[in-house]
């Protein structure tokens, strides 16, 4: 077993440059819809970069790209310099970023609310995707902010759950997500796309936005699906 390997693989990477800024790419993403970004990366023989299906918006015209801030916690009861470690994460988040929180299957606890959303807003963060729960919904929802998660409960962290660290690399369901990747939600979920190839996956997901309109179009014009296949449509 190559262990250095493996290290490499699974620690934190460097930023892989990008030719456009960090926004613009996330502005541009937000343009198009998870599935095209989905049929990208499965030609590029990425088929497994999709979270649990579990994870949705807490309202379906919610959606949000962003780079990725990732979070790791579990269940744990200990209370010491609990709230000092919640400031220092957040006080860490930057402009740009969507908080993704790995829970450790973590199905009581919620991680989010209403106060996390107001210091993650003020400091620029476009929204949060928590593999658990979410409270102060409603106020949560009056605050125009996209989250995404698998439930809803009033059970805060404190005494429950508590951070491991932050701004590591993670692993929710079978995907890994590292710090600087870029993270993708719509109503159909939430897609991971590496950062080195983002930009490149972006192109291709503007370029099959573009190409869908002519498809509905031959489909409007009264086109048999075969037809439609015979010219480069797809279903």
């Amino acid at each position: 077993m190559d262990l250095e390997q493996l290290k490499a693989e699974r620690g934190t990477k460097a930023l892989a440059p990008l030719p456009i800024t960090e926004r613009e790419l996330c502005d541009r993403f937000e343009q198009t819809f998870t599935a095209a970004v989905n049929d990208v990366l499965r030609e590029r023989g990425l088929l497994y970069q999709v979270l649990p299906a579990g994870i949705l918006p807490l309202k379906d015209e919610m959606k949000v790209c962003g780079i990725a801030f990732t979070v790791k916690g579990s269940k744990n009861l200990t209370l010491e310099s609990e709230m000092e470690q919640r400031a220092r994460m957040l006080e860490e988040i930057g402009p740009g970023s969507v908080v993704v929180w790995d829970t450790s299957g973590d199905d009581e606890s919620a991680q989010w609310g209403e106060v996390m959303t107001m210091a993650s807003q003020r400091r620029g963060c476009r929204g949060a995707i928590v593999d658990g729960g979410v409270r102060d919904t409603n106020k949560v929802l009056e605050q125009d902010f996209p989250v995404f998660c698998k439930y809803r409960t009033s059970n805060g962290m404190l005494g429950r759950f508590r951070m491991i660290g932050w701004q590591m690399p993670i692993q929710i369901g079978g995907v890994f997500i590292y710090p600087g990747d870029v993270v993708f939600g719509d109503i159909d979920g939430v897609i991971v796309v590496p950062r080195a190839m983002a930009y490149e996956v972006l192109l291709k997901a503007e370029h099959i936005k573009e190409n869908e309109k002519a498809i509905k179009q031959m489909v409007l014009d009264g086109l048999t699906p075969t037809e439609v296949i015979k010219k480069g449509g797809y279903f």
